[in-house]
């Protein structure tokens, strides 16, 4: 079962925790006309069955781009942990995810704590390297953004990475993370951006989160297995 959901970003979390994530949805938010119509021209496509290469239209010739896209990111993460073993619960192509994966979609995280009272010579030095790793995360972000100052925008869109990035320097922050941001952190239209999180939800690598404050908000957290391959892929640039 599918459904189509039109929106703006400022409700964009409501409306994402509304709807169950078994539900296939299409989220159009801050739609032009462009969006409305990709959206139901896939939407015909679904509801006939045509599978013809030749019917395929742009909106369907880009999710299969999304979709092996996130196939690559997954197979370059396994790789990156591979000298270990191998990246438990992280998938291969699109297979489901095995039982033994450490995370769940109903999972929460502890809520974040506030470690801004504690004196610094109180702070464990595990706490302190995830902060500067922290730091150089977001700056890399920020660099990625100096970038579209220079250069058109789309020439080096990468929302996936740029997502993992977000997610990753956020878990390290200890603080959540709405849909809406990480709509805003991926530097792509909202629609597209929630296309990319479905997909890499559905590929394992991140995970909807229930605000434990709030029933009617989801936050988006990364599985433990990309979180310990972006990990290891920082420690290695900063041997």
């Amino acid at each position: 079962m599918s459904s189509g959901c039109e929106t703006s970003l400022a409700a964009l979390d409501r409306l994402v925790a509304s709807v169950p994530a078994s539900l296939r949805a299409e989220f159009l938010v801050d739609a032009d006309e462009a969006d409305r119509l990709a959206a139901l021209a896939a939407a015909r496509r679904t509801r006939h069955q045509v599978v013809h290469d030749v019917a395929r239209d742009a909106a369907m010739e880009r999710i299969d781009r999304l979709q092996e896209e996130v196939a690559r990111i997954s197979r370059l993460l396994g790789d990156l942990a591979g000298q270990r073993g191998g990246l438990p619960g992280t998938p291969t192509g699109f297979a489901p995810r095995p039982e033994e994966f450490a995370d769940y979609p109903g999972q929460v995280r502890s809520a974040p704590r506030d470690f801004a009272a504690v004196p610094r010579s109180f702070v464990p030095e595990e706490r302190a390297i995830e902060r500067q790793r922290a730091k150089a995360v977001r700056r890399v972000l920020r660099q990625r953004r100096m970038r579209e100052q220079y250069f058109p925008a789309d020439l080096f869109a990468d929302p996936a990475w740029d997502m993992l990035l977000d997610l990753y320097a956020a878990r390290l922050e200890r603080q959540p993370v709405s849909v809406s941001s990480l709509c805003i952190a991926a530097a792509v239209p909202a629609t597209t951006a929630l296309r990319w999180i479905k997909t890499m939800t559905d590929a394992g690598l991140f995970l909807r989160e229930a605000d434990p404050h709030d029933g009617r908000r989801i936050f988006i957290g990364l599985a433990e297995g990309a979180f310990d391959s972006l990990a290891r892929y920082f420690e290695a640039l900063e041997e």
